[in-house]
Formats: C-alpha cells, sequence, structure tokens
C-alpha cells in the first residue's frame, strides 16, 4: 500500500503526529462502559487540527474488551 504525503488543510505543514482513541455508542454501551467505537487521529503539529477516522472493529476484540472490562 502506498504511503501518501501528509498535508494539513488548515495551514499547509506537512508534519503530523497520529494516535488512536476509543469511545462508547448508544445506551447499552454507555450502561455498561463498553467502548465499541474506534477512531485513528492525525494531528498537525504546527496548528493542532486534527482529523478522525473511524476504524473497523473486530468482533473477536470486542467480546475480549467486554469480559476483561
Amino acid at each position: 500500500m502506498e504511503r501518501q504525503q501528509y498535508v494539513c488543510p488548515k495551514c499547509g505543514n506537512m508534519h503530523y503526529e497520529s494516535d488512536q482513541f476509543q469511545a462508547t455508542g448508544g445506551n447499552f454501551a454507555k450502561v455498561f462502559d463498553i467502548q465499541n467505537k474506534k477512531f485513528a487521529t492525525v494531528t498537525c503539529t504546527r496548528c493542532g487540527f486534527t482529523e478522525l477516522y473511524k476504524r473497523m472493529n473486530s468482533d473477536g476484540w470486542d467480546i475480549i474488551d467486554f469480559l476483561i472490562g
């Protein structure tokens, strides 16, 4: 897979940091504190502009996350 060069749409900077986070979604997930929404982030190191990209969930990992809590 070819890696594309990052250019911040706000300031034109070409340097970034990437990370990920999880969040709850829906009433069932909130009640049981299940973080079933996964996102990747790309943040410009100059201006802080951040883009979110939804990641696909793996049902097997969701079950493990639920059991471990």
